[in-house]
């Protein structure tokens, strides 16, 4: 692979940094998927040993990011249209059940959570931060699930989200404008405090076309 990595902040050989510089890589398609992380230039490019840089590696391996191929390397995972068109076809009719199983607590207790949620999404997309976009764009949907009170639906959750993540990696930056992620989010919010289902599910359905497409 051709990239070569520099830091863009301050310099840090920990894991942890390792790892957020290779994520943010990942995320803002700097690494695009499928493509290769070659340990040898990545710890010449970033002046480190190669311990600091297998950690990272083995924590977004973890985290469903890369995967490591046998004799061939690690490489950045890729996740198909069809697949993220198949999840969203399924968030499109239980999404909304979870909207609505949550409602009262994100209209009471955990209301300071859904507008911290959303403001983060704002200040990510006004600062044209991809990979905070997307964090808070996936924390946003993650609190239907988590407060829904129901088990299954939070199990399908989990299971989608690294794909969703990822899928996220591309949709984001085919946007015009990136604020506009965040003024969708805003009227999706507003819908679940109503507690109109139905109007819920439309806006999603909505929310969801670039994907449902390739359906």
């Amino acid at each position: 692979m051709g990239h070569t990595f520099t830091w863009q902040a301050q310099r840090t050989t920990t894991p942890d940094g390792v790892y957020g510089m290779l994520r943010d890589a990942i995320l803002d398609g700097t690494l695009p998927p499928g493509g290769q992380l070659r340990e040898t230039h990545i710890a010449s490019d970033l002046g480190i040993s190669r311990s600091p840089l297998r950690e990272a590696m083995t924590k977004l391996e973890e985290e469903g990011l890369i995967v490591k191929i046998p004799f061939r390397g690690s490489f950045v995972v890729e996740v198909s249209a069809q697949e993220v068109a198949e999840i969203a076809s399924v968030r499109a009719l239980v999404e909304p059940y979870a909207a609505e199983l949550s409602a009262g607590a994100l209209r009471g207790p955990e209301r300071p959570r859904l507008m911290q949620v959303i403001e983060e999404l704002h200040r990510a997309t006004e600062n044209n931060d991809i990979p905070a976009s997307i964090d808070a764009h996936l924390r946003f949907h993650r609190l239907f699930y988590d407060f829904s009170g129901h088990g299954v639906l939070r199990n399908m959750w989990s299971s989608w989200e690294t794909r969703l993540r990822l899928y996220l990696s591309v949709d984001h930056r085919s946007y015009g404008d990136l604020r506009d992620i965040a003024v969708e989010h805003e009227r999706l919010a507003a819908v679940a405090l109503e507690g109109d289902a139905e109007t819920f599910r439309q806006e999603l359905v909505l929310h969801f076309q670039s994907a449902l497409r390739n359906q």
